[in-house]
């Protein structure tokens, strides 16, 4: 199998569950897709990071990072850098935080981030889109320049026309229906 076909895999064994659930969006759903078991796990990065790399050179963008907002989109991130510096290539990670800091630097943006940076903003699981436009909005406030949003899986349920509509493209490495046909 190759990397592609192993992260379905993995995401079919560790990420899918069948059932009666409620989502973050207040829907119903008759599957629930915790991406985390995935993300988390040491064969999910590995698989993430080379898919995630791949998917977003088949995208034609060249950021300069990767991030979005904790926690869903931390593994992704991190595991799509590490790729890419095994690879010799440049590409950081960035953490969004769901408020600023209280402390410190009172930063909303944590890591490798500043100001006129092109990047592309991550997920585990896209649903709503929600998530991501908040990465979005925090992003843009600071100055950085979003090239599109890359999502481990987009549910089809309405994310990746909202993100459309805002301007961004959402690029996902596996739709729902994929996983789930």
């Amino acid at each position: 199998m190759n990397d592609r076909e192993q992260l379905r895999a993995l995401l079919l064994e560790r990420s899918i569950r069948l059932g009666d659930f409620v989502l973050a969006s207040g829907r119903r759903s008759s599957y629930y897709i915790d991406g985390r078991r995935t993300t988390m796990s040491g064969k999910g990065q590995l698989l993430i990071g080379r898919v995630g790399l791949e998917t977003i050179d088949a995208s034609g963008w060249r950021p300069a990072a990767v991030g979005g907002l904790t926690l869903g989109a931390d593994p992704v991130a991190y595991a799509i850098a590490h790729t890419a510096a095994l690879e010799g290539r440049p590409l950081d990670a960035f953490t969004v935080r769901k408020e600023p800091k209280a402390h410190g630097t009172g930063r909303r943006i944590e890591g490798c981030f500043e100001n006129g940076m092109s990047v592309v903003v991550v997920e585990d699981v896209v649903t709503t889109g929600e998530s991501a436009l908040r990465a979005v909005e925090a992003i843009e406030a600071e100055g950085g320049e979003v090239l599109g949003v890359l999502a481990v899986v987009d549910r089809g349920e309405g994310g990746k026309e909202r993100l459309e509509e805002a301007g961004y493209t959402l690029v996902s490495m596996f739709t729902a229906a994929e996983l789930l046909s």
